[in-house]
C-alpha cells in the first residue's frame, strides 16, 4: 500500500466488470479525409438519445474519437470557420 492511501471502512468495492451493452448506433452519411499520414472519418449518426457527429482520428491503426452533438453542429462549424481563417491569413511581421 502507498503511504497515503488509507483502507475505506466501507470494505472493498467490486465493480461492475460486466462490458456495457452496445447502443444500436444508424449511420445516417459517412466521409473519410486522407491529410498526410492521418486518416479522418466523419460518421452523422443516430441511435436512441439523438444525432451526433463521430470523427475518428486514425493514425496507423491509432484510433481517437470526438462525439459531437448535433445540437452543438452550427457552434462547431463557426469556430471550425474561424480557425480556418486564421490559418490563411499571413502572419503580422515581428518587430525587431
Amino acid at each position: 500500500m502507498i503511504s497515503n492511501e488509507r483502507p475505506s471502512p466501507f470494505g472493498r468495492r467490486s465493480y461492475n466488470t460486466q462490458p456495457k451493452p452496445q447502443v444500436q448506433e444508424d449511420t445516417i452519411k459517412s466521409d473519410k479525409v486522407q491529410i498526410e499520414r492521418k486518416t479522418f472519418l466523419f460518421s452523422l449518426k443516430e441511435n436512441p438519445r439523438g444525432r451526433f457527429l463521430r470523427i475518428t482520428e486514425d493514425v496507423n491503426g491509432r484510433r481517437d474519437n470526438i462525439i459531437i452533438p448535433a445540437t452543438g453542429l452550427d457552434e462547431f462549424k463557426k469556430v471550425l470557420d474561424e480557425m480556418v481563417k486564421a490559418a490563411s491569413e499571413k502572419p503580422e511581421p515581428q518587430p525587431e
